[in-house]
């Protein structure tokens, strides 16, 4: 919601941000690679020092620096469906090492089973409109997106390193069921717009 909201401020931010990446010669795949890399290391370096204020601060480093990859692709004009595709992989799999390792280090592995169904049923809601019939990518203006979710998991364990652990189980609580309202939110939008298809096709 957020980022199709204020896509036209946040994505100069963003392409300023890029440049020493563009002048360094990255790709946008190489890019989200180094940001998965990232994620990874920053989720074991947790499991080792157990701060969840500082897991949650790298974290956000980590997410910004993934999130450049496509003003990275923008600049250089390397945009590509492929580079599109690979790109929404690994954002998942960034939300399973993220949650997984929060489940790890608290215990909390069927709300962490929860926050991820709900993130990948969110997802795979516009992907299988997509396969039904020809939609556009800016028109999903729903309630708890990736960005949503990125910055809600920092913003949780940054405020539990100050109040306690008992907010990060009160946070997956509330992320499991703002994942999974959106994902119902997603699916009564894609049966509306697949009936009216289905209305124009008689």
């Amino acid at each position: 919601m957020i980022d199709g909201l204020l896509k036209a401020k946040i994505d100069p931010i963003w392409e300023s941000m890029s440049t020493p990446l563009v002048k360094a010669g990255f790709t946008p795949n190489q890019v989200t690679f180094t940001g998965l890399v990232l994620i990874l290391l920053m989720s074991g370096a947790y499991m080792l020092h157990g701060s969840a204020v500082l897991y949650g601060a790298t974290l956000a480093v980590a997410f910004a620096f993934d999130a450049l990859d496509g003003a990275v692709a923008r600049r250089r004009e390397m945009r590509s469906k492929a580079g599109g595709y690979f790109d929404a992989m690994v954002d998942r799999y960034q939300e399973l090492a993220v949650l997984a390792t929060v489940a790890y280090m608290h215990d909390l592995w069927p709300l962490a089973l929860a926050c991820f169904s709900g993130s990948v049923i969110t997802s795979y809601a516009k992907a299988r409109t997509a396969i039904e019939m020809e939609i556009s990518n800016e028109d999903w203006p729903d309630f708890f997106e990736r960005l949503e979710r990125v910055i809600y998991l920092c913003a949780m364990l940054i405020g539990a390193g100050f109040l306690g652990n008992w907010l990060i189980t009160v946070g997956m609580a509330g992320f499991a069921i703002l994942s999974h309202f959106t994902a119902l939110q997603r699916m009564r939008r894609a049966t509306q717009m697949l009936r009216q298809v289905d209305r124009d096709a008689k």
